[in-house]
C-alpha cells in the first residue's frame, strides 16, 4: 500500500486508481486494453498514466528485492542492527540503499583496509574525535615493525587513509557531494591533442564547458560519443575548493593538531575517493537523464511516423532507384501483393532512357496504376524527375522515405514472404507498401532502423526497446488491425497476442479461410479466454455478418448494444446508420456496476464511425525541381520539405538533396517555443528558407520564420504532387530584403 500511495502522489492520482491498475496489470491485462476498456475501474487513466504505473511499480518492487538482499547480507555478516534496518527500510531510492550499504559491502583490499590490518583503527578514531592530544605522540603507541608500521609518519598516514575512506563512505556526505556535483558541477570537453582533423564533426566541443544541471541531452550524448571515439576528453566536477569546504564543515570540529590531520584526510578523501566516485555516478545520472530524454523524443518521432497518413489500397508501382545497377521496379495490387518485377536503366544513356520509358508506360497501362512510389535514396531525385517527365495522367507520384527498407529486405520476414526474390525486389515492395500503409509495413522492421532517432546506438538499449515496443503497440491498437489481411508481424503487436499467437492466427486463416466473426478466434490454437479478452476489441473484420465485428466495440459489450437496439425497436445496423436513433438513447439507463458513462460514450462514438482510422488524410508532395544536391543550394532559397526527425534542439527537414537540413528551435516559429512538437511533427510538409550551407561538414541550416500565413505547412487539399516549383535565388532574397529596408 505504501507503494500505491507513493505512485499516486507522484502521478497526482488516487491510490485506488493505482491499486486497481496494478491489479489489472498483475492479472495480465495490457496497457492498451486497460486504458480503452477498463475506464470505470481506473478512473479513465490514459495509456501514458497506465504505463507510468506499470514502470514505477516495477522499479519499487526491484528496490524491495535489493533491500531484502542487503538485509540478508548484513544479517549473515552479523552487522545488522535495529537502527541500520530502520535506515534501510526508510530509504526511498536505490542510490540511498547503496549508500547505506557501502561501508559494509565486501570489497577488494584498500589502503584503509590495509591500515586496519596494521591495527591503526584506534588511532584513526582518536584523531577523528579531534581531542586536545598530540596525534604524533599517540602515533608512537602504534609503531610496530612486524605489522609494517615503522615510524610515526606511517602510522599517521595509515590513520588518515582510514579516515578518508570513512568520509567517502558516509551516506550523508555522499548525498551532499552528489547534490553539489549535479547542481554546481561543470561538464568540460576538450579535444584530444592531434585529433582535431579526425574529429571535425565534434568541433563545437573542442573547448566546451557548461553546467551539469542544464546540459541538454543531445549535447551530453554527443560529448560522450566523442569521448568514446577518443576525440574528446571529458571531466565533470564542481569547484574543488567548494567541495572540500563542504567536507571540512561536516568533519572538522576543532582547531588543533588532530583537526589538521583530519583536514589532510578530507583533502585526500575528496581527490582520491569521492571525486572519482561522484564523477562516475554523475556521469551515470546525466547519461540516464539524457537517455530518457533521447528515448522520449525517439519514441514520439516513431509514433508520428508510424501514424503517418496512408495512401490506402491503390494499384501501385514502386521503384527502388539506382544509377549503375538500375532501378528495381515492382507492380503491386491494392493489397500490396507482388504482381510483376523488372529493372529499368533510365540513367545509363539515351538507349536505357528510352527503354525505361517504354517499360514503365507499359506497366502503368497493364496494371491500371494509380500511384508510383519512389525511394528517396541514391538516384531518387533523378528517378523522380524521369517519372514526372512521363506526364502520366491520373497517377500520383510520391517520394517515400526508404530508411530501413534494406533492413527489411534482408530480414527473416522478407525471406518468408518472398523466398524466391532477391533483396532488391523485396526492398522495392517495401517502399510501395510503405506508401499504402506506413504502419503495417514499418512494424516489420526494428523500430530503431526507421530513421527517426538520434544517438539511438548510444542510449540504454533495453530501455529504448521497451519504449519503442510500447509505442508500436500503442499505434497498432489505436488504429486497429484487419484480422483477415494483417501480417503476423503487425498481429504480434495487438494487445494480448505476441509472435506465437500471431503465427497461429495466420496458420488458422490459411487452413480455414477468412474469419467471418470474432468468436472464431477462440478456435485458434493456444488463444484462450484471456488472450481473446485482451485482443478482440482491437481486431476488425470488414464485411462481417455482425457489424460490431468491424468496430472497436468489445464483444463483452455486444449484448449491451443489442439491448439498446431492442429497446429502440431497431437493429444494431440501424443504430449505426441513424444519428437520430443514437441521439434518442438515454445512456444513464444503461449504467451498471461495471459499465459507466465513459464506456457508454465510447460505444456511441464507435457506433457513429465504426473502425474509424485516426490517421490523417494522405496528401501528395514533391521537392523543388533543379535542387538535387547540396551544391544546388543557395542562401535565401525557399524550398518545400518533409520533417524527418524532431529533437530537443530543432527539427530535421528533407529538402531533396540527400542531406537533411536543421531548423534550429529558434528558427521554427516567429514566437518563442520550448519544444519543436508545438509547431511541427514527423512527416509534416513545411516550407523552409536556406540560411547556411557548409558542404565540407555536410550541414544545412534552415529557417521556418517569417513564412506567410499558410506557407509554413502545406494546405489541406493542395496536392502539390504535380506542381513544378522554381527555387528563389540568393539574389532574389537579397533584393527583397533591401526593398523592405527602405519601406
Amino acid at each position: 500500500m505504501d507503494h500505491y500511495i507513493k505512485i499516486a502522489q507522484e502521478l497526482s492520482i488516487s491510490s485506488k486508481q493505482v491499486n486497481t491498475t496494478v491489479g489489472l496489470l498483475d492479472e495480465g491485462a495490457t496497457v492498451p486494453f486497460i486504458s480503452r476498456y477498463r475506464k470505470e475501474l481506473t478512473g479513465s487513466l490514459d495509456e501514458v498514466q497506465v504505463a507510468a504505473i506499470r514502470d514505477r511499480i516495477q522499479q519499487l518492487r526491484d528496490m524491495d528485492k535489493r533491500r531484502e538482499a542487503i538485509i540478508k547480507s548484513l544479517t549473515d555478516l552479523g552487522k545488522l542492527t535495529p537502527e541500520l534496518e530502520k535506515q534501510l527500510n526508510e530509504a526511498d531510492t536505490m542510490v540511498a540503499l547503496e549508500d547505506i550499504y557501502l561501508p559494509y559491502r565486501p570489497k577488494r583490499k584498500t589502503r584503509a583496509s590495509a591500515a586496519r590490518e596494521k591495527g591503526l583503527q584506534p588511532l584513526a578514531d582518536i584523531i577523528l574525535a579531534q581531542g586536545k592530544g598530540d596525534p604524533e605522540e599517540e602515533a608512537l603507541n602504534f609503531i610496530d615493525a612486524e605489522k609494517g608500521v615503522n615510524n610515526v609518519a606511517e602510522a599517521l598516514a595509515g590513520a588518515r587513509d582510514i579516515i578518508a575512506e570513512t568520509i567517502s563512505e558516509n551516506a550523508d556526505v555522499r548525498a551532499t557531494m552528489r547534490e553539489l556535483f549535479i547542481n554546481k558541477g561543470t561538464i568540460q570537453s576538450r579535444v584530444v591533442s592531434g585529433k582535431e582533423e579526425a574529429g571535425i564533426k565534434y568541433k563545437d566541443y573542442f573547448d566546451w564547458s557548461e553546467p551539469v544541471s542544464t546540459a541538454p541531452s543531445h549535447r551530453v550524448l554527443a560529448m560522450r560519443r566523442g569521448e568514446k571515439e577518443d576525440i574528446l576528453w571529458l571531466d565533470i566536477q564542481p569547484e574543488e575548493d567548494d567541495a572540500i569546504a563542504l567536507l571540512e564543515k561536516h568533519f572538522i570540529t576543532a582547531n588543533n593538531p588532530n583537526a589538521l590531520q583530519v583536514k589532510l584526510a578530507v583533502g585526500d578523501s575528496y581527490k582520491r575517493l569521492l571525486k572519482p566516485s561522484m564523477e562516475t555516478e554523475v556521469r551515470l545520472i546525466t547519461k540516464k537523464k539524457a537517455d530518457d530524454e533521447a528515448i522520449r523524443v525517439f519514441a514520439e518521432n516513431a509514433r508520428q511516423l508510424l501514424l503517418a497518413a496512408p495512401l490506402g489500397q491503390k494499384r501501385m508501382i514502386a521503384i527502388d532507384p539506382g544509377f549503375r545497377t538500375g532501378c528495381k521496379v515492382v507492380a503491386l495490387n491494392e493489397q500490396g501483393k507482388l504482381l510483376e518485377y523488372t529493372a529499368i536503366f533510365p540513367h545509363s544513356g539515351a538507349g536505357g532512357l528510352a527503354e525505361a520509358e517504354k517499360t514503365l508506360r507499359h506497366l502503368v497501362t497493364k496494371y491500371h496504376t494509380e500511384a508510383i512510389a519512389i525511394g528517396n535514396g541514391t538516384a531518387g531525385r533523378e528517378t523522380e524527375l524521369f517519372v514526372r517527365n512521363l506526364n502520366l495522367d491520373g497517377v500520383t507520384i510520391v517520394m517515400v522515405n526508404e530508411s530501413g527498407a534494406s533492413i527489411y529486405s534482408a530480414s527473416e520476414a522478407a525471406r518468408d514472404e518472398f523466398p524466391d526474390q532477391d533483396v532488391t525486389v523485396r526492398g522495392a515492395v517495401s517502399i510501395g507498401r510503405r506508401l499504402m500503409d506506413p504502419l503495417a509495413e514499418l512494424v516489420k522492421i526494428d523500430p530503431k532502423s526507421i530513421g527517426v532517432g538520434q544517438y539511438q546506438h548510444d542510449v540504454d538499449q533495453n530501455k529504448l526497446q521497451t519504449s519503442l515496443d510500447d509505442t508500436v503497440i500503442s499505434c497498432v491498437n489505436a488504429v486497429g488491425v484487419e484480422l483477415n489481411t494483417a501480417s503476423k508481424q503487425i498481429l504480434a503487436y495487438v494487445s494480448g497476442l505476441g509472435p506465437q499467437l500471431a503465427q497461429n492466427i495466420v496458420d488458422y486463416r490459411n487452413a480455414n479461410g477468412a474469419f467471418v466473426k470474432r468468436d472464431q478466434l477462440k478456435k485458434v490454437a493456444r488463444l484462450g479466454d484471456k488472450a481473446f479478452e485482451q485482443a478482440a476489441g482491437f481486431l476488425r473484420i470488414r464485411g462481417a455478418e455482425n457489424p460490431l465485428d468491424a468496430s472497436a466495440v468489445h464483444p463483452e459489450r455486444y449484448a449491451l448494444v443489442e439491448q439498446m437496439a431492442k429497446d429502440n425497436g431497431c437493429s444494431v445496423k440501424d443504430l449505426m446508420s441513424d444519428n437520430k436513433l443514437r441521439a434518442s438513447i438515454p445512456l444513464k439507463k444503461y449504467i451498471t456496476d461495471t459499465v459507466g458513462l465513459p464506456t457508454l460514450n465510447d460505444i456511441m462514438a464507435e457506433l457513429a464511425k465504426p473502425g474509424l482510422d485516426p490517421r490523417e488524410k494522405f496528401e501528395a508532395f514533391s521537392f523543388t525541381e533543379g535542387v538535387n544536391t547540396m551544391n544546388d543550394l543557395k542562401v535565401g532559397m525557399k524550398l518545400p520539405g518533409i520533417v524527418t526527425n524532431i529533437t530537443n534542439f530543432g527539427a530535421f527537414v528533407d529538402i531533396g538533396v540527400h542531406q537533411d537540413g536543421l531548423v534550429h528551435l529558434s528558427q521554427i516559429a516567429n514566437r518563442f517555443i520550448k519544444d519543436a512538437n508545438e509547431v511541427v511533427k514527423v512527416h509534416q510538409q513545411v516550407m523552409v528558407t536556406v540560411t547556411e550551407v557548409d558542404v565540407n561538414r555536410k550541414r544545412i541550416s534552415l529557417s521556418m520564420k517569417n513564412a506567410e500565413p499558410g506557407e509554413r505547412t502545406k494546405k489541406q487539399g493542395d496536392t502539390r504532387a504535380n506542381i513544378k516549383k522554381e527555387p528563389e535565388t540568393d539574389m532574389q532574397s537579397k533584393l527583397a530584403a533591401l526593398k523592405n529596408k527602405f519601406k
